[in-house]
């Protein structure tokens, strides 16, 4: 039997799920949101501090690792990518992060009219549910909540007072009207200090709706077309082939590396290449996989004395001790991500916003729990990530074979561009700058990585290239526009056919500042608008 509904969107993330959540708000309009991964119950993702075993673990994540990064050494970068309804934001930092004013700005002057800083403040107001309330710039009944992540061992008020001392602003709220500084850290957490994926926030709540179906563990192979219009997926469950079919719209919305693979294995994307792998092209679009955008991540790693330590929280006694404390009472320093802050600065004079954010975390990304006895032997580090926040470099998505199981090739070009490494640089010294500065040096013991040694800009660009990593925060793929290049217009609809959208990440002509998850769901909100005004 064929399955039909009114809209069918493709991928449970944190687009997906706003998506099918504002679009059933309709109670005639029937919804199919359709998700490849399971479901979300497993403490681990529900927990703030675990998200990064969460992240490694193949039963949450697809275990996607980069082709040879030519630009670093030949080496393959894993990334995570959420294999669980909530997608990736069920395995992120938690980090709620909108950019600066000026990124979207930036889409308007370039010709995207309705994407400019004013035009989508309100819908990041509409998901929020801030813990300041409500006011011009926050929302105070959205389905989002956020709040700060505070614990007394994150050694924030002593980096609040070394950045004063090296000369940096701080803001009480980066998403007011100083959008730089150094800013506490915001999450997207409940108030029992439970990770608040998309998922749990936005669908979990409504799914009684009876116009509303959630299919997750399905693949969707193929996008099927009546002429030049989009009329439904085929996808396989259980080892069953299926059909869906959409009346009004299929919207794609699989992320930055799914999205476009998707549009290739359905015929839309560089014909050439498609070919190759005996696709039969229906829409010669060659930037479709391309203008792919990465925040680059270099660490900067101090060691801290190990009585001041986020590392002894870890200790294996102490650490289930903490982990009941979390349980129980939603408080303590697992309801947190791990970090102090983040500092959004200027690297140089002329910018006309940051260009670099250092995240400042309490431990490094590999710390993990000890046994009583390994103290002596430990390094108790802090770490600062240098952010790369407007890169010149580019990389792509293109496909592996025409198998749907297969996941893409990704090719970042990480530091494929001088100024990237420049940048970067530039960054590892004014952290350095920082950790020197009192009273956080009262807490470094020395650095560990990449060691004080290492000075000159060459053995720091070598640095860059031997560590770098990413934020995880893929974007640009399926790139909006008004030019004949643009993958989607600036109503998000697919050029060269009808009936089909891509809501998510990898619409974003350029990346924006900070952290995209928070982006991601004010595209969604934007999107459904506009699916609805037009139906």
């Amino acid at each position: 039997m064929k399955l039909s509904f009114d809209y069918i969107v493709v991928g449970a993330g944190s687009a997906g799920c706003v998506l099918a959540s504002r679009l059933s708000e309709d109670p005639s309009a029937k919804v199919l949101l359709v998700e490849a991964g399971g479901g979300d119950g497993h403490p681990l993702l529900r927990m703030p501090l675990a998200w990064p075993v969460a992240a490694g673990d193949p039963r949450f994540s697809w275990g996607y690792v980069t082709e040879p990064e030519p630009t670093l050494g030949g080496r393959r970068l894993p990334l995570a990518r959420g294999k669980v309804l909530g997608g990736s934001s069920a395995v992120n930092g938690s980090r709620y992060s909108r950019g600066h004013p000026r990124d979207y700005d930036q889409w308007r002057q370039q010709g995207l009219q309705g994407w400019g800083y004013e035009d989508v403040l309100p819908y990041f107001r509409r998901s929020e549910k801030s813990w300041r309330g409500a006011d011009q710039y926050h929302g105070g009944e959205g389905e989002l909540n956020v709040r700060p992540g505070r614990s007394p061992d994150l050694l924030s008020d002593q980096l609040s007072a070394a950045c004063k001392a090296a000369g940096y602003t701080e803001t009480d709220d980066l998403h007011g009207e100083v959008a730089e500084g150094l800013a506490e850290m915001e999450l997207t957490i409940t108030d029992w200090g439970r990770r608040l994926s998309s998922y749990r926030a936005f669908i979990k709540p409504v799914l009684g709706r009876k116009n509303l179906t959630v299919m997750s563990r399905a693949l969707v192979t193929h996008l099927r077309f009546k002429g030049d219009r989009a009329v439904g997926i085929e996808y396989v469950r259980r080892g069953q082939t299926a059909v869906a079919q959409a009346e009004r719209e299929v919207i794609l919305a699989g992320g930055a590396y799914n999205s476009p693979q998707l549009l290739m294995l359905s015929g839309i994307g560089p014909a050439d290449e498609l070919r190759t792998h005996g696709i039969t092209p229906i829409v010669d679009s060659p930037s479709v996989g391309r203008n792919l955008t990465e925040h680059p991540l270099v660490p900067l790693i101090m060691e801290t004395e190990p009585s001041s330590s986020f590392l002894r929280h870890l200790r294996v006694d102490r650490s289930a001790l903490r982990i009941v404390q979390w349980f129980f009472t939603g408080g303590g320093p697992f309801a947190t991500n791990g970090c102090s802050a983040g500092l959004m600065a200027r690297t140089r004079e002329g910018l006309d916003r940051p260009d670099v954010q250092l995240i400042f975390a309490a431990g490094a990304r590999d710390s993990s729990v000890w046994w009583p006895g390994q103290g002596s032997r430990l390094k108790f580090p802090m770490q600062c990530s240098v952010s790369i926040q407007h890169p010149e470099a580019r990389g792509h998505v293109t496909l592996r074979s025409s198998n749907p199981a297969e996941p893409p090739r990704i090719l970042l070009n990480l530091f494929g561009a001088q100024a990237d490494i420049d940048v970067a640089i530039a960054g590892l010294r004014m952290g350095r700058d920082i950790f020197k500065r009192r009273p956080l040096s009262d807490h470094i013991k020395g650095e560990l990585l990449p060691g004080a040694a290492t000075d000159s800009t060459a053995d720091l660009t070598e640095h860059v290239r031997r560590t770098a990593a990413t934020t995880s925060h893929p974007c640009g793929t399926c790139r909006m526009g008004i030019d004949e290049g643009a993958v989607v217009d600036g109503t998000l609809r697919v050029r060269g056919v009808r009936g089909l959208r891509v809501v998510d990440a990898s619409v974003m002509p350029t990346i924006t500042c900070g952290h995209i998850n928070a982006p991601t769901i004010m595209i969604a909100e934007k999107a459904a608008d506009m699916i609805k005004q037009a139906s």
